[in-house]
């Protein structure tokens, strides 16, 4: 075998290892889109597509990686990564224009007869035209991207660029006004925009329900129902965690196959993970995991405050720096808090002819966000928790099996799910020591049966959550 060739030996060796641990689809999506470059000595050079595909194989799957590296190779193997030459991210262009909403080409769909045709009779063609629901002010434009949403960007971009080819499905998850609707309807927005001829189509959970209730019970029209949707290129399901509806759910597992089958590309958005979704069908939820999972964070100090400045520059009004720096510094929740706050210090300051400034700012905001002592985080509780039980902050997080300290990283676990509604178990498991959700959700139910037993343990918790409660 020449020098040429072991390279790609090596690395096709390596595949065959990881395949037998990594799940099949997260398998197809990461490690098949990875080239073998060269191979000097003990180290590995291979190529990947993207600066984001070598930044989550790092992120989650860095210990397979050295491992069978090491059994591959030797106790010295070392892994370099080539990123392929893209296009840089595209900027911020603002003030932005609403622009005109996009339209989708019209479609045939195939009727349904009334009652039972005979097997003779073809059915009748419809033509329609099916609304896209996209508000273009929803655009890659307009976001705002900071650590706290760069993987869903750029995965976001991706998907745009090549619709059904990578990330699909695509399942964006995070609390409340953190622009989880805004990063959907701007994947659909780039792709009609590069592929007008591709069919897209945005809506809600709930709406989906309510269309399914529609065509069973009132018109008798679940087959156009099922080939109406059948037709869509690429379909933005916003807070799936809606669709509780059994129902409705068969209906949707069946065009989720179809179009997943046919290289349509579907995009999702909850509040909460997948594992985390109550009352789904368990096939439904299995292929919600199919693809990439991202999460949008809290935005940081940053991101927030470059937020305010496009929105000033969206709204063509001037604010004073300093008063943009408390706005960014005071409302740290989320980006719909954030706006609201700028336009109400924006409208109070038109109404009654005053200067915009701190002082405004903070008489206008005081009723919007409670006070700095009162916010709670995840290492506000995991502090408070250390101090109750007496162990340090490292030793919470630690790997350690004492039962001092097992106890009490668990009831934290358990007071950061109850306490802070908008945190995932992914989210509070990152903090907790790198721990996974089913640890997280397994520590949870562990606690709620300990205070359902254990008079002194349930006191531990009681007295934990008073301390941590807000004052009056």
């Amino acid at each position: 075998m020449t020098a040429e060739e072991r390279h790609i030996s090596v690395w096709n060796h390596f595949l065959k290892m990881v395949a037998d641990i990594v799940e099949p689809q997260k398998f197809q999506n990461w490690f098949t889109k990875v080239r073998p470059v060269s191979l000097v000595d003990s180290t590995l050079t291979v190529e990947v597509p993207s600066d984001f595909v070598r930044e989550y194989l790092e992120t989650f799957y860095l210990d397979v990686i050295k491992k069978t590296l090491k059994r591959v190779i030797g106790a010295d193997a070392k892994l370099i990564y080539n990123v392929r030459a893209v296009s840089s991210q595209p900027v911020i262009k603002l003030p932005a224009a609403p622009g005109v909403p996009p339209v989708n080409r019209e479609v045939s769909i195939p009727t349904q007869p009334v009652g039972s045709p005979s097997p003779f009779v073809y059915t009748g063609l419809q033509k329609v035209r099916i609304n896209p629901n996209l508000n273009p002010v929803y655009c890659f434009s307009n976001f705002i991207v900071g650590d706290c949403n760069k993987m869903g960007y750029t995965a976001g971009t991706a998907i745009a660029g090549a619709p059904g080819k990578t990330f699909n499905p695509l399942f964006i998850f995070g609390g409340p006004g953190l622009g989880k609707t805004h990063l959907a309807q701007a994947i659909g927005i780039a792709v009609h925009e590069k592929y007008p001829d591709l069919v897209v189509r945005y809506l809600n959970g709930h709406e989906f329900k309510m269309q399914y209730v529609d065509a069973v019970t009132v018109r008798n029209k679940l087959n156009d129902f099922l080939a109406l949707y059948k037709k869509i290129d690429v379909l933005i399901v916003d807070d799936i965690q809606d669709l509780q509806s059994p129902g409705a759910q068969g209906a949707f597992f069946s065009i989720f196959n179809y179009l997943h089958q046919s290289g349509k590309q579907l995009i999702f958005t909850s509040d909460r993970p997948p594992v985390e979704l109550q009352n789904f069908e368990e096939r439904l939820l299995s292929r919600f995991k199919w693809g990439l999972s991202v999460e949008l964070l809290h935005p940081d100090y940053n991101t927030r405050l470059q937020m305010l400045q496009a929105l000033c520059r969206r709204e063509g009004v001037t604010m004073g720096q300093e008063v943009l720096e408390y706005l960014a510094s005071r409302i740290k929740t989320n980006f719909r808090e954030l706006e609201g706050a700028f336009l109400s210090v924006m409208a109070y300051a038109t109404t009654n002819h005053a200067e915009n400034s701190v002082e405004l700012a903070a008489r206008v905001t005081e009723k919007i966000v409670s006070s700095p002592v009162s916010e709670l985080s995840i290492g506000r509780v995991q502090a408070s928790v250390c101090e109750y039980f007496g162990i340090s902050s490292e030793e919470l997080v630690s790997k350690s099996r004492k039962r001092q300290i097992v106890q009490a990283r668990q009831i934290a676990m358990y007071l950061c799910r109850t306490l802070l509604p908008n945190c995932s178990l992914s989210t509070i498991g990152a903090q907790t020591g790198g721990k996974d959700h089913a640890t997280v959700l397994h520590s949870c139910n562990i606690v709620s049966d300990m205070m359902a037993t254990d008079r002194s343990f349930k006191k531990y918790v009681s007295d934990l959550a008073s301390r941590l409660a807000p004052a009056e």
